[in-house]
């Protein structure tokens, strides 16, 4: 899965076990599990899920997603069951299948609300035992950020593509609330008697304009997967240089990369006019994908990403970025 695939320590040939799944949720699955993190951990509070405890847990879900890729039917009632509309809930309907019939940490509950007095306080993602019997509470997060930034190297450069959300406010609410949830004095009365060890699960993709490199801050793990963003006027001479196929992910087709089969018409790919035309069509920033023919294994793979934005969103994106 390139660049936003396999952790390092898989060998060559297992990473390209994972190229190979073919099913698109299992291939989600597979990234979900394997993909670099965004964040490096944050210590003392903020430190990092690890979804196997071992070479062999990770070698042994390795398998489990080739068997589940040759019978996805399990995962796509799962997934229908669950009505997901928000690419969040997509996420966690994906751990919690592995989490429920892979052979590493096993659920022991999921969406666990804290409430005082009638009040909501808070929600954990996730309670699961390892195979050594650790107590690991989860917050998994999606995010998609695009760095809206010059030269800064700050955290709140990275902002959501609406303009509702900045990754330094998502870590300082996941350090200060979410993660601490379950060391909270009300949560002993919940069922699931601790203690918990608190830990972020935080995978995505990070952009940069025009696909530049600029410095960033500590807190993100370098090995992040990355795409590009750019303007709707720039956006024709900078995809001729990316590819002649693209197409529009929808919002449930931002995890893994993407594989298309058929010819270009039935993959539902378009050359860069037709995609522009498209565009022209869209109110806000919009997710592409470049599409290559994969030779060896047929139909179409995905080769770069990227958002659209309108021309004036970047001026309102660094606003936003220093509020």
């Amino acid at each position: 899965m390139a660049a936003d695939g396999p952790s390092a320590g898989l060998t060559p040939r297992d990473a390209a076990r994972l190229e190979h799944l073919r099913d698109p949720a299992v291939r989600d699955l597979a990234w979900l599990l394997f993909s670099p993190d965004l964040l490096r951990a944050q210590p003392p509070a903020g430190m990092l899920a690890e979804p196997f405890e071992s070479a062999d847990e990770a070698a042994a879900t390795l398998d489990w997603l080739v068997a589940e890729d040759a019978r996805p039917d399990a995962l796509h009632q799962h997934i229908a069951a669950a009505h997901v509309t928000r690419l969040g809930r997509y996420a966690e309907c994906l751990l919690a299948w592995s989490l429920q019939h892979g052979p590493a940490a096993r659920l022991v509950a999921a969406n666990v609300a804290l409430r005082r007095n009638g009040l909501t306080l808070g929600e954990c993602d996730f309670l699961v035992q390892t195979q050594t019997s650790r107590r690991l509470h989860w917050e998994l997060a999606v995010k998609c950020y695009l760095h809206a930034g010059e030269s800064r190297a700050q955290l709140a450069d990275y902002v959501g593509p609406n303009l509702q959300d900045r990754f330094d406010v998502k870590l300082r609410r996941l350090l200060d609330h979410q993660l601490p949830l379950s060391a909270r004095a009300e949560f002993a009365s919940l069922g699931h008697p601790g203690p918990w060890d608190a830990q972020m699960l935080i995978k995505g993709w990070l952009f940069y304009r025009d696909g530049g490199t600029p410095a960033e801050p500590a807190e993100i793990d370098p090995n992040h997967a990355r795409g590009w963003w750019t303007t709707r006027a720039d956006w024709p001479a900078f995809a001729a240089a990316r590819g002649a196929a693209w197409a529009v992910l929808p919002r449930l087709q931002w995890l893994s990369r993407r594989r298309r089969s058929g010819d270009a018409s039935a993959a539902g790919l378009f050359d860069i006019p037709a995609l522009s035309a498209q565009l022209a069509q869209h109110i806000g920033p919009t997710m592409v994908a470049a599409f290559a023919a994969d030779d060896k294994n047929g139909g179409w793979r995905e080769t770069s990403r990227g958002f659209v934005v309108p021309d004036a969103w970047p001026a309102l994106a660094l606003a936003f970025a220093r509020e």
